[in-house]
């Protein structure tokens, strides 16, 4: 009997470790597969067996392309370039870095676009005598909405693809449209609520001339080494190669995982980059991290008790397909908002799987619900998403404190928002594939 209960009171226990983040989140779930070791629940090539080797090759293969895309201080010119096209508007500072911030996180990650766009973002608006408050706490929000358009853009994205086998097509064509909406939602909620601070700023010449100042300050600080364009090209091909490979994974049959990896190591040989330091910029801690986690769940599932909390909690709903779909999304919606996305989305992968066998659900809404459940209820709170801590963590470091509170005023009205906005795309998505 304890071969059932270890299993879970080890889980529950990695995981409100990692909620209050009482230590290292990789060491937490590594501990938790080890405790599962030597109590002989499960063994050593039984709990390799259950990592998902594509999902880790896909997120080293991207983490090893970002990190060498931001040497190229690329992103950082985009952002100064759009700060100099705002030419001290705040709305059109709101505007054009949300844009900006929504495809970066679409192409890159959550975390990598803030580290480039916030710093700009405060340095502008606090220049101007604004508060970057509602602007910085605005740019995590709209990452969080635009990582979730595509395959590579959030790590549920990652898990849920490469578990299921859904490709980057597939995300794009079914996510765009409540993503597109979803931000429309966020900025002009954003503008509503907080309309005093749009306003324009006066235009007279001192003003002007400020403003010309300041934008010359942040472009000698965020470009203050000297552009590579050679290097910059060979990147962007690069990045190219992998999306084309991406797009055309139907036709080529090279998972992303591969694609990743192969672009990565090709990248690497072009760029004649110091390849050491590079490596050292990749997030090991993230994939020890998810490999232990997929041991953990694994474990779960093959112990029975994924299927009998599907059974006994999910599956309760009975057969309608509108109530299964809409239970998955808010649920992981209101969970993801105040618990890591990442495991609570690895952990609800089978769950769906038998949902959807009890009942399938035409072209994959099960799963474009706990995508947008777990990228859009990140909003939720300050400990919904990475980004979110990141972003809060870069207002400190600037001296604008951002308290757990005041982060939730702004975002979390957004968060049900856009829930509420997926919850009648997928309704009426399913009402046209019956």
């Amino acid at each position: 009997m304890y071969e059932v209960w270890l299993p879970i009171i080890v889980f529950v226990a990695v995981y409100i470790v990692i909620s209050l983040e009482i230590i290292n989140k990789a060491v937490a779930v590594l501990l938790g597969v080890m405790v599962l070791l030597i109590f002989r629940v499960v063994d050593e090539d039984t709990a390799i067996g259950f990592i998902d080797f594509e999902t880790i090759m896909l997120l080293l293969g991207m983490m090893a392309i970002v990190a060498i895309l931001k040497r190229t201080m690329l992103f950082s010119f985009v952002s100064v370039k759009i700060a100099e096209l705002t030419q001290g508007s705040p709305l059109k500072i709101l505007i054009l870095f949300s844009v900006v911030t929504a495809f970066l996180s679409a192409f890159l990650d959550n975390v990598t676009t803030v580290l480039i766009v916030i710093p700009i973002v405060i340095q502008l608006t606090a220049g101007m005598g604004l508060d970057p408050k509602i602007y910085v706490i605005s740019q995590a929000v709209i990452s969080n909405i635009g990582g979730t358009a595509t395959l590579i853009g959030d790590p549920p994205n990652i898990i849920i693809g490469s578990k299921v086998g859904l490709t980057f097509n597939q995300f794009i064509l079914n996510l765009a449209i409540p993503v597109l909406i979803a931000m429309s939602a966020a900025m002009l909620f954003i503008w509503i609520t907080h309309r005093e601070q749009f306003k324009p700023i006066n235009t007279n010449l001192t003003k002007l001339f400020s403003v010309q100042l300041l934008l010359e300050k942040i472009r000698n600080e965020f470009l203050n080494v000297k552009i590579d364009k050679m290097f910059i090209c060979k990147s962007l091909v690069c990045l190219a190669i992998v999306i084309c490979l991406f797009v055309t994974q139907t036709i080529t049959r090279i998972s992303p995982g591969v694609a990743s990896i192969f672009v990565a190591m090709l990248l690497f040989v072009i760029s004649k980059i110091d390849v050491e330091q590079m490596l050292e910029e990749i997030e090991w801690v993230t994939l020890l991290f998810f490999s232990g986690l997929f041991a953990l769940i694994g474990v779960l599932e093959e112990k029975g008790v994924i299927e009998w909390l599907a059974h006994n909690v999910f599956l309760r709903v009975g057969n309608n397909p509108y109530l299964m779909v809409l239970m998955v999304l808010w649920v992981s919606g209101i969970a993801s908002g105040f618990l890591d996305n990442v495991p609570f989305t690895i952990a609800m992968i089978p769950i769906v799987k038998l949902m959807q066998e009890s009942n399938p659900i035409p072209n994959n809404i099960l799963w474009w619900a706990l995508v947008l459940g777990a990228c859009f209820g990140g909003n939720l709170t300050m400990l919904g998403a990475s980004a979110n801590i990141v972003t809060v963590g870069i207002a400190k470091k600037y001296k604008h404190n951002i308290s757990f509170l005041e982060f939730m005023r702004s975002s979390a009205l957004i968060a049900l928002i856009t829930l509420v906005i997926s919850s009648i795309y997928l309704s009426v998505y399913l009402w046209m594939s019956l």
